[in-house]
């Protein structure tokens, strides 16, 4: 961090302020009160309070807000002038994210910010269009009314809106976030079948494709499988037009994960793997080629077929190993991701001992925010190895912290693979260890 971008950071929290109509004392006063309304009162004066306010904004030696600081200026940038939650691009949240970057603040950091805020919002009752940014909520209502008002900068700051809904899963439950995510199906939904500019169309499928699928992937988590299922046909129908094939096999691998978790049998989700197979050879995408080859495996494992599991894993690692520089979607899925699927494999057609070690690389590696929901479920598999390895005590350990994370975010899949394991447990069901897992499980989830 050079010293010309903590002033460019200082010059932010001051243009901040000041579009507030704030002295420094003023902001003292409000961080104060922000400060008593979150339960953590100051025990030092607004003078106090305003010399730390200078010395962030010091024209000579600017000074990074401390983590205490950062929260409450979260909390107050997290809403307008007029008390409405907005953190979505051109709020003053996201400007503040900004002169916190010029600062050295990690990206980490920022992101358990926003998160915060999120979780602030919802439980305070959500605020629909709270992601979706000032200026965006004005144009967006203009657009509705006259589609001919629709232009690239409301399609980027729709695109933006659903990848900080995405952003958020793993630390926000997924009730949350389909409230949030909500506003902006709704919008492509009404767009797509206006009279919009024709240069727009590309973009507004792919914005719709991306809020589809994961609403789609939401409403699975929410256990609205009816509504789920419409939303991924319409992520398909809609995919199908954007005239780029791994877009539309990104679409069939989510909706083959849910209905693997929805629907008995295994018939409907190999038919929509085999579909993103098909799209995914076709596409310029080697990521996603690989994880629907990953998606094979598994379910080829499910079914028994041992040879066509190992050829697909085969398939997937000679995918990740290729030169993906330039590829499109480059972070959709790596190889912490696919020794999770060797570990379901293993588990299946293989040796538990070898799934139990896939399945620790994976969890190990699977540390980001947004990772935590994947992390459960493959901790939860590596507990059903550790069963069957003859350590019950070891996996009931392991699934404590799966139910804290299901707790935590509402995921189903995770639950569903905690319960097989819980099920495994069985001939155990007299000893301690099982009794305080079920009381966790009741105290937590209910159940």
């Amino acid at each position: 961090m050079s010293a010309d971008e903590r002033f460019s950071g200082a010059a932010l929290l001051k243009r901040l302020r000041r579009s507030r109509g704030w002295s420094l004392a003023d902001t003292a006063r409000a961080l104060i009160d922000v400060a008593a309304q979150l339960g953590q009162p100051f025990d030092i004066t607004v003078g106090s309070v305003q010399r730390t306010v200078a010395r962030w904004e010091s024209s000579t030696g600017p000074v990074q807000p401390s983590d205490r600081y950062q929260l409450l200026l979260a909390h107050l940038y997290g809403r307008d002038s007029g008390g409405r939650a907005s953190f979505g691009p051109g709020s003053d949240f996201a400007v503040l994210l900004e002169a916190l970057a010029h600062f050295g603040v990690s990206t980490q950091r920022m992101d358990e910010l926003r998160a915060l805020l999120v979780r602030t919002v919802t439980d305070s009752g959500v605020e629909l269009l709270a992601l979706l940014g000032p200026s965006t909520q004005a144009s967006l209502s203009a657009a509705l009314a006259d589609p001919s008002r629709l232009d690239e900068e409301l399609l980027v700051d729709m695109g933006a809106s659903v990848a900080h809904v995405n952003g958020q899963v793993g630390s926000v439950p997924f009730v949350r976030l389909q409230l949030l995510l909500a506003p902006v199906v709704e919008s492509c939904r009404r767009l797509l079948n206006m009279p919009i500019p024709d240069a727009l169309i590309p973009n507004l499928q792919l914005i719709s494709t991306q809020a589809y699928t994961l609403a789609g992937r939401i409403a699975f988590e929410t256990r609205d499988d009816v509504t789920s299922r419409a939303l991924y046909l319409a992520a398909t129908d809609v995919a199908g037009n954007l005239g780029v094939p791994w877009r539309r096999a990104v679409v069939h691998m989510s909706h083959a994960l849910v209905t693997l978790y929805s629907k008995p049998g295994l018939e409907a989700a190999k038919a929509l793997i085999d579909a993103a197979v098909r799209d995914a050879r076709l596409g310029e995408s080697i990521t996603v080629r690989a994880r629907a080859h990953a998606l094979q495996a598994e379910v080829a494992a499910r079914t028994g077929a041992v040879k066509q599991a190992r050829a697909a894993l085969a398939l997937a690692w000679y995918d990740l190993d290729q030169d993906r520089t330039d590829d499109p979607a480059l972070s959709s899925f790596s190889p912490a991701h696919l020794r999770g699927f060797e570990g379901v494999t293993s588990l299946f057609v293989g040796d538990a001992s070898e799934a139990h070690d896939y399945f620790a690389h994976s969890a190990q590696a699977l540390n980001a925010p947004r990772e935590q929901v994947q992390r459960a479920i493959v901790a939860a598999d590596q507990a059903l190895a550790r069963i069957r390895l003859g350590d019950p005590r070891s996996a009931a350990e392991l699934l404590h912290g799966c139910i804290d994370a299901a707790s935590q975010t509402g995921g189903r899949v995770a639950l569903i693979r905690l319960r097989r394991a819980r099920q495994d447990l069985r001939p155990w069901r007299r000893e301690a260890f099982v009794a305080d897992l079920d009381d966790h499980l009741i105290d937590s989830l209910g159940r």
